[in-house]
């Protein structure tokens, strides 16, 4: 049934954005809609602030105004985000919200996804698509959170190096 769940982004009051994601939840917990309602997020990052001479991370929301949930809408899941003081509704139209879909999801980095790889540095992978499709390489360095993998490629009888994405290479068998 969590399959079902989609992300969808709140509009709120700027500044109300804990306060609706905190009262989100606790509704969720009071009435037991666990298996609905799945994830309340706001979205933030660290920021390195320089005040009076002195450095400090602050943390910042990446979307003022905004609150991501995760849920499977429902009458009871609507009513229950559309009656949170301080949210003013959903973003899409005023009948139906919108999901994201998973590139923006994805985007807005939601959710962790984990990058499984068969391939490590120091591999021989073939290159499975583009330009150079079917050419070989030696990885020399992957990135999983850019998704990123830095290889060298035998190319004109010298090595030259490449960055392709994560799905672009495979391993070779």
């Amino acid at each position: 049934m969590s399959s079902e769940a989609k992300w969808y982004v709140i509009h709120t009051y700027s500044g109300y954005e804990n306060k609706v994601a905190s009262d989100i939840m606790k509704t969720v917990e009071t009435r037991g809609l666990q298996d609905m309602i799945l994830e309340v997020k706001v979205p933030t990052e660290t920021v390195i602030e320089i005040k009076d001479n002195k450095e400090r991370a602050v943390e910042r929301k990446t979307y003022p105004g905004y609150v991501l949930i995760k849920m499977i809408v429902t009458e009871k899941t609507w009513y229950i985000v559309r009656n949170t003081r301080g949210c003013t509704g959903f973003v899409g139209s005023s009948t139906e919200p919108f999901p994201l879909t998973e590139e923006e999801a994805d985007k807005l980095g939601v959710e962790l996804k984990t990058v499984e790889l068969n391939y490590d540095v120091g591999d021989v992978v073939r290159i499975s698509q583009g330009p150079l499709v079917d050419m070989t390489g030696t990885v020399t360095e992957i990135d999983k959170e850019t998704k990123i993998v830095k290889l060298n490629v035998s190319m004109f009888g010298r090595e030259t190096p490449m960055e392709l994405s994560l799905n672009q290479v495979e391993a070779i068998s």
